[in-house]
């Protein structure tokens, strides 16, 4: 353990790290590829020297990351991105492994933020975010402590949004990779991750049977699509909702019901929001929602349940189990509302499985490697991840299943560089 990490780190309770260094190991046995990266990095030191600071749902996956990024040299220090998804006995795991930890179980509101804001005082050269709080805290807050950030890594579409518009006002600083918008990130991550494990969370929180409910999916991104599809596969009934009529269409070829969702709000008894968007859950939809209906959200924020509206309309409020919160409305219906809108597949469950995490934060490895190399010739803009190291991270994957595909004969990429040439 460094003296260091410990002298300075804030967590709650050290006692718990045996429990923290069992979880880390266990998900370390099922993620090959980020093993593979992280031989290459003990191997190559490509952050020697340099201090990376990260923020992210902090649990076993993400701290074997930070273990990752940690065997390449970097002086690592870690913050949780959501109070309700920190695991305290995976940070004190951390710290006895030398890396810096700044984050508790559900602080409050102004503990959490001293918390991310401690994580940034060490003024790192490389940051990975998640929903571009770091990014937001540096450019609105705290700008003196970006003198010697390179650049960064983006985990998610709420952070990606963030950046750009920070980018569009001229105001980015530094360059960031938009690791959300790799194909092995929105493909794998937030279809299949998503959609296990909201329902992991909700399953686990309620103990409720989802077959024969309806189900009511607000959004239809790649989370929602991988949400409405795991609710089918539960035996659901799944109606969707959504703004993008592309998207709308899309749902519908799926063979889910779409409508508005005034609509759908009298028909729901599970709803889950997946847009990224605030308030897409509000007071006229609590107005006419069955008695018993349960809302959860598996977006950034906790704004897309319109939470003030729902107390307004309650004559009273307790909590029935562990992360389940009933409202009693006047006209004496009860809505059931989890994790406190907040992530449920992280603020109620473990987030993602293993495998899953493996190619994302696999991703997250090598863009920020990439940055670090690169970052005087991106400039100052949300940087795609570049097709190879997707490609790369695909392979390595497929390597570890043991699964092989073919490859193209040099007549076939002569034919195709014959079309490239004459279109």
């Amino acid at each position: 353990m460094s003296p260091l990490s410990k002298e300075n780190s804030i967590v709650a309770d050290m006692s718990l790290a045996p429990e923290g260094h069992l979880k880390i190991d266990w998900v370390r046995q099922h993620m090959p590829v980020l093993n593979r990266i992280r031989e290459q990095f003990e191997a190559e030191q490509p952050f020697k020297g340099l201090k990376v600071s990260i923020t992210l749902h902090l649990e076993a996956k993400t701290a074997y990351l930070a273990k990752v990024v940690q065997a390449g040299g970097a002086e690592v220090t870690i913050t949780g991105s959501n109070p309700l998804s920190t695991q305290d006995d995976v940070c004190a795991a951390l710290v006895e492994d030398g890396i810096t930890v700044f984050a508790k179980y559900n602080p409050s509101p102004e503990e959490f933020k001293a918390l991310n804001i401690k994580a940034l005082e060490s003024k790192p050269d490389l940051i990975i975010d998640d929903g571009g709080d770091f990014a937001t805290l540096l450019h609105s807050e705290r700008p003196d402590l970006m003198e010697n950030i390179r650049g960064g890594a983006e985990e998610t579409t709420t952070g990606i949004i963030r950046l750009k518009a920070l980018q569009k006002q001229g105001i980015l600083k530094f360059p960031m990779v938009a690791v959300n918008d790799a194909y092995c990130k929105y493909l794998f991550d937030n279809r299949y991750g998503t959609g296990q494990s909201a329902w992991d969370g909700i399953v686990r929180t309620t103990n409720l049977i989802v077959a024969g409910k309806t189900v009511v999916v607000v959004g239809y991104g790649w989370c929602g699509k991988g949400v409405a599809m795991r609710a089918k596969g539960l035996g659901a009934n799944v109606i969707v909702t959504e703004v993008d009529a592309i998207k709308a269409v899309e749902a519908h070829m799926d063979g889910f019901h779409v409508m508005p969702m005034l609509e759908a709000a009298k028909r729901g008894d599970f709803f889950v929001t997946v847009t990224g968007n605030r308030y897409v859950i509000r007071g006229e939809h609590y107005d006419v929602m069955k008695d018993g209906a349960i809302l959860c959200n598996a977006g950034h924020f906790d704004v897309e349940v319109n939470k003030p509206e729902l107390a307004e309309r309650s004559v009273s409020q307790r909590t029935v189990r562990k992360n389940i919160e009933e409202y009693q409305l006047k006209d004496g219906r009860k809505l059931y509302l989890l994790a406190e809108g907040r992530l449920v597949n992280l603020g109620a469950a473990d987030g993602h499985p293993a495998e899953i995490m493996d190619t994302t934060f696999a991703l997250q490895a090598l863009s920020l490697k990439y940055v670090n190399d690169n970052y005087k010739n991106i400039g100052v803009k949300v940087e795609n991840v570049p097709y190879d190291l997707d490609e790369q991270v695909a392979r390595y994957k497929l390597e570890s299943l043991g699964i092989a595909i073919d490859s193209l004969t040099p007549a076939q990429i002569d034919y195709l560089d014959s079309w490239n040439l004459n279109g």
